[in-house]
């Protein structure tokens, strides 16, 4: 059977992450074979709503805004070398195809109908992309601190052209566990993660064999006209830009990654509601009513159709 039980959680992680788990066991592509864990937590028969975290995060990162919204079934799944997921042993066997393939099996698997798609960082657009690998599934999307859109110049920030220095980058990405151990910089409140919570984003990457992905998803970032993950970003971009349904934008204005990323966000979906906030980057640990109320907002804009 391709659903199999989640692995344990240490207490404190029990405590901080009172939600229902499941793992699937991917069936097709060139991940067959791994298993994904995932929350699904809610509900059954509720309207879904799928959470799709960033680098280099997990599922607990939803936790607060799944909390805010009882009425749904909420699902949010951890990306492939991340979380309690099953690993990717190779930096190159990252890709945005790869991540948003597995996530959009597990929405089939699932059978995930009237979706609310939710993303953060990278899980804009690999929940875009696994969105336009099951259009049909898909009613409304919710986007916060992430970027859906291709750069017009790709170049990355400091944080992404320093993930590409040779042997350095490996050191403290693997060697010293960065960012996850330094989460809170990126903060509008840096007590927002600290004890039991830091604990908990560093938790899943604790050994060298599970930080491949962070480094992996920093160098997947473009930096030129030829970097490979653009064509797949070319294909999130132009299906949300076409996509008809209600589309939210929440964001963190002091996250310094990109805070400045909204703008252009609002140009390229004028038709999007947007709710602004001085929370950084990983704003669900901020402010998760705000981003909750998003998605009741798109859900209630379905509604009046």
């Amino acid at each position: 059977m391709p659903f199999v039980s989640p692995p344990p959680l240490p207490g404190f992680l029990a405590a901080e992450m009172p939600l229902r788990r499941r793992a699937y066991r991917l069936e097709q592509g060139e991940d067959a074979g791994k298993t994904v864990h995932f929350v699904d937590h809610g509900p059954e028969r509720a309207r879904p709503a799928l959470f799709v975290h960033g680098n280099p995060t997990w599922s607990f990162l939803w936790r607060k805004v799944i909390a805010a919204l009882p009425e749904l079934r909420c699902i949010a799944p951890d990306l492939l070398g991340f979380g309690l997921s099953d690993r990717l042993a190779r930096l190159e066997d990252h890709s945005v195809d790869r991540h948003a393939a597995a996530v959009a099996e597990l929405v089939t698997a699932l059978d995930l109908r009237d979706l609310v798609l939710v993303g953060q960082d990278w899980g804009g657009p690999v929940g875009v992309l696994a969105a336009s690998l099951v259009p049909d599934r898909i009613a409304a999307v919710v986007l916060a601190n992430t970027s859906v859109l291709v750069p017009a110049r790709p170049r990355g920030t400091l944080f992404h052209r320093f993930a590409r220095v040779p042997v350095l980058s490996d050191v403290v990405f693997r060697g010293l566990g960065f960012p996850q151990n330094l989460l809170a910089v990126a903060q509008g409140d840096r007590r927002s993660i600290r004890g039991a919570t830091a604990r908990a984003y560093t938790y899943p990457l604790r050994s060298l064999a599970d930080r491949v992905g962070p480094l992996a998803l920093a160098r997947m970032v473009p930096d030129g006209p030829d970097h490979p993950s653009l064509p797949a970003l070319q294909r999130a971009e132009a299906w949300i830009l076409g996509f008809s349904g209600p589309v939210a934008l929440v964001w963190g204005e002091r996250d310094p990654i990109l805070g400045k990323a909204l703008a252009r966000h609002q140009r390229a979906l004028p038709r999007a509601s947007v709710t602004t906030t001085q929370a950084g980057h990983f704003l669900q640990e901020e402010v998760p009513e705000e981003i909750a109320a998003a998605v009741e907002d798109v859900i209630h804009r379905l509604a009046r159709r």
